[in-house]
């Protein structure tokens, strides 16, 4: 068994999550099922590849780039590039390992900034970051002293490059961040574990975003808090958009509330205390292209001619943050 695998499996059993634990196999399984994802033995051997790093290295969780700073050779720094890259896109981030600078399509530090005055203290807290990505936010998460971090999201590239990052990090986060190939629904429902559950950047790729928002309040322990944020729209409380085929060039977007019927959904799914904390129009500097995602970005998906509307002819993405709690 991989040594990732087994660090899951003692960390949910140390956590008491008996009855997920018993079906971590099926879904690790099925998250990195080779047959299905072409790509996945490729990634697995970049990280397999990455080079035996010196046991005194400076980690750094807790400041806007997760920095590890070890001394490497040229040799050394230049493998590390190469098999990092081999493992592009990076969309959230930054970092910094080994002398390496990711610089990722998305400025996730921003946003984190933009929600971390507002959360409850995570210093011992058990976290879900749900749809995390490769776990930029986790290894903040960890850094502001959460008890253990758990990210899941169904992409398998996001897992490796999760467990690169594993790599430099070592055990620098006392072993609190874990990454599970999975989406929500392999949640067991009613779990009611987690002190904080983080959705950043999901609702919108729901068909069923109701449903979302209770499978999100059914993972969290009575009074425990959510951290929703998401593409809004300006509007009243009855105000949604359901864009056609695509919105911002993206295929699986499905509503796009205004943050007052964004409040009404959260209410109406049972949550209580809820509260705007943030709304921002996104910009092309928090997300652009970059030699580590070369694909287009999101100055590709605005109108040339009116940058606040996409080149659908919507509103420019907006986002909200969004928290409430689940009631005691």
């Amino acid at each position: 068994m991989p040594h990732a695998h087994r660090d899951l499996l003692h960390a949910f059993v140390d956590q008491g999550l008996d009855r997920w634990l018993a079906r971590l196999p099926e879904q690790l399984a099925a998250g990195l099922d080779r047959r299905r994802y072409g790509d996945l033995p490729a990634w697995e051997k970049a990280v397999a590849k990455l080079p035996a790093l010196p046991e005194e290295r400076a980690v750094r969780l807790d400041g806007d780039t997760v920095t590890v700073d070890c001394a490497l050779t040229d040799s050394q720094r230049r493998q590390c590039e190469s098999l990092l890259k081999a493992l592009m896109p990076w969309r959230k981030g930054p970092y910094r390992l080994g002398e390496v600078t990711l610089d990722t399509e998305w400025r996730s530090d921003w946003k984190w900034r933009r929600v971390a005055p507002h959360l409850a203290d995570l210093r011992g807290r058990r976290v879900l970051d749900v749809g995390g990505g490769n776990g930029y936010h986790a290894w903040r998460m960890a850094g502001a002293g959460a008890a253990f971090v758990l990210v899941i999201d169904p992409s398998p590239r996001f897992f490796y490059q999760f467990q690169a990052v594993r790599h430099f990090v070592g055990d620098a986060d006392g072993g609190r961040t874990h990454f599970l190939p999975v989406g929500i629904e392999a949640v067991p429902e009613r779990l009611a574990f987690f002190d904080t559950v983080f959705s950043m950047g999901v609702l919108y790729h729901r068909p069923s975003p109701l449903e979302h928002l209770v499978q999100l309040k059914e993972a969290l322990r009575p009074g425990g808090e959510l951290v929703l944020e998401t593409l809004v729209v300006e509007g009243d409380e009855t105000t949604v958009l359901l864009p056609g085929e695509r919105y911002a060039a993206m295929p699986n977007v499905y509503f796009l509330p205004s943050s007052s019927a964004l409040c009404r959904w959260l209410e109406r799914t049972g949550f209580e205390n809820v509260r705007v904390v943030d709304e921002a129009v996104t910009t092309t500097d928090e997300q652009r292209a970059t030699e580590w995602m070369t694909f287009q970005s999101l100055a590709d998906f605005l109108d040339p001619d009116d940058p606040t509307r996409t080149r659908e002819g919507y509103p420019a993405p907006r986002r909200a943050v969004v928290m409430a709690n689940r009631p005691r």
